[in-house]
């Protein structure tokens, strides 16, 4: 038996333990090449939240149901509407203002925005061009923004 007989018969023996090892880590190398692949592209921008429209959309729905509970609702029932209702308008105006690049207040994520801040951060979404309602409850003194 000379070398080449020895080679031939390791590589006999050797065969199915290759083949079961390419089977094995085949799918492991092809998806660490695609990750790598995919990592290397670029990527378009993806979008913070909401669209704005939606943002503005929302908005306005929101200040108007405030405006109608404020003026028609039972005094018990008003106090816990309009205290969500306005959490809910907080929450839209920071993603709003986070959209448009306009200042707001940082606040923690169980809280919700003092009238006053609210008031203002309205105010500034309103000159930074978005379309609110005219009229905005009692945030102001004479409830328009």
């Amino acid at each position: 038996m000379d070398l080449w007989d020895v080679g031939k018969l390791a590589l006999i023996v050797a065969a199915p333990t290759l083949l079961g090892a390419v089977v094995v880590w085949a799918p492991k190398w092809c998806g660490a090449i695609a990750d790598r692949w995919e990592a290397a592209r670029p990527r378009p921008p993806e979008p913070f939240g909401p669209p704005i429209e939606q943002l503005a959309a929302d908005l306005r729905r929101l200040l108007r149901l405030h405006n109608e509970l404020t003026a028609s609702a039972h005094l018990a029932m008003r106090a816990h509407r309009l205290w969500a209702v306005e959490a809910a308008i907080g929450t839209r105006a920071v993603e709003a203002a986070q959209a448009l690049g306009v200042a707001y207040p940082e606040i923690a994520r169980h809280e919700t925005l003092p009238r006053r801040q609210l008031h203002d951060l309205l105010m500034r979404l309103s000159a930074a061009g978005l379309v609110l309602p005219a009229r905005v409850g009692p945030f102001t003194s004479d409830g328009r923004i």
